[in-house]
């Protein structure tokens, strides 16, 4: 029971502390004159300010310090400038394949992945009887840990005994091909990775894409049918631009989560010749050659592929959002 008391009593002095500065900034913005609900406000987001300082500003700041100079762990930071950037484009020879092989997922598991939880957000959006069940079954995967689904998926893609062969097999056959070897082939590891996406059309993705269906006002559909609209045109002209601003999320959240594909690579353990994604290299770089300072500019350079992507999906946004209400 011991050092559940010492984390018991660590919790309790966390909580106190944390406490006394809500009460303390709470009390510091009224003598400031700040009126009572913004006072208010900002006292209980502070536990999130002091998070997000400690736990996400400062790591960040401390990386791109360590970008720049040669670190590992054991020794003080030597700087070094720009040296770890022009290695990585100059001399890395996984940097590349990396980057096109983490580009590649993006590319081919973020369109299938919007499209498919939509289409399944669209078949659980009809009120039939006991639908609520499957919505749940649909939401289940969303709760199970990523470490027990990849090693689900490993499994699955075993070439001897896994599920996914036992079909796929006898169709290889049919075209003279040998039994597929996904993690172990470096032709089959890209299509299996992005199988392995489409466990996110359920879930999340899928409840978002529900709720924005539901709230598309049932009138357009029924003024659409009078003037003689079939399901397409009523998809094409009212819920696609209706929910276009989840599509917009939705691609830019799934955008960010396949460059940074991480747990389910890390347990399946694909054959090396495949190439790496840069999350697996980043951190092979960092915890296992204890390279931090390259590890850092290589997640620099993967936020700043990420952050354009982004900008660029945010820019296009222009011309295929809709916004209610909004003037052009």
């Amino acid at each position: 029971m011991q050092p559940h008391l010492a984390t018991a009593i660590r919790f309790v002095i966390v909580l106190a502390g944390v406490s006394g500065l809500m009460v303390l900034v709470h009390r510091g913005l009224r003598l400031l004159n700040v009126r009572r609900e913004a006072a208010t406000g900002y006292a209980l987001i502070t536990p999130w300010l002091v998070g997000f300082l400690v736990f996400t500003s400062f790591p960040m700041i401390a990386s791109a310090y360590l970008s720049f100079t040669d670190y590992n762990i054991l020794q003080p930071p030597n700087w070094v400038g720009l040296e770890n950037f022009r290695r990585i484009f100059t001399r890395d020879i996984d940097f590349w394949p990396a980057i096109r092989l983490t580009l590649l997922y993006a590319f081919l598991s973020v369109p299938i992945g919007v499209a498919g939880a939509l289409v399944v957000a669209m078949l659980l959006a009809n009120d039939l009887r006991g639908i609520g069940i499957y919505r749940t079954v649909y939401y289940l995967p969303t709760v199970l840990p990523e470490v027990a689904v990849a090693l689900l998926w490993r499994w699955i893609f075993n070439p001897q005994a896994g599920l996914l062969n036992r079909f796929v097999v006898p169709v290889f056959r049919l075209f003279g091909l040998s039994r597929p070897d996904w993690f172990g082939d470096p032709t089959y590891v890209l299509p299996a990775f992005v199988i392995i996406s489409l466990w996110g059309i359920t879930g999340v993705n899928m409840v978002i894409f529900l709720a924005a269906l539901k709230n598309v006002p049932l009138h357009l559909y029924e003024v659409a049918f009078i003037d003689g609209a079939g399901g397409w045109k009523r998809f094409r002209h009212i819920t696609v631009p209706m929910i276009s601003p989840v599509i917009f999320l939705q691609v830019v959240r799934g955008i960010i989560g396949a460059l940074q594909i991480f747990t389910v690579y890390a347990f399946t353990n694909p054959t090396p010749r495949a190439g790496k994604f840069m999350s697996f290299y980043i951190y092979q770089t960092g915890f296992q050659q204890f390279r931090m300072g390259y590890a850092s500019a290589l997640a620099w350079i993967l936020f700043a592929i990420i952050l354009v992507l982004t900008l660029m999906v945010l820019r296009s946004s222009e011309m295929w959002v809709y916004y209610e209400g909004e003037r052009k």
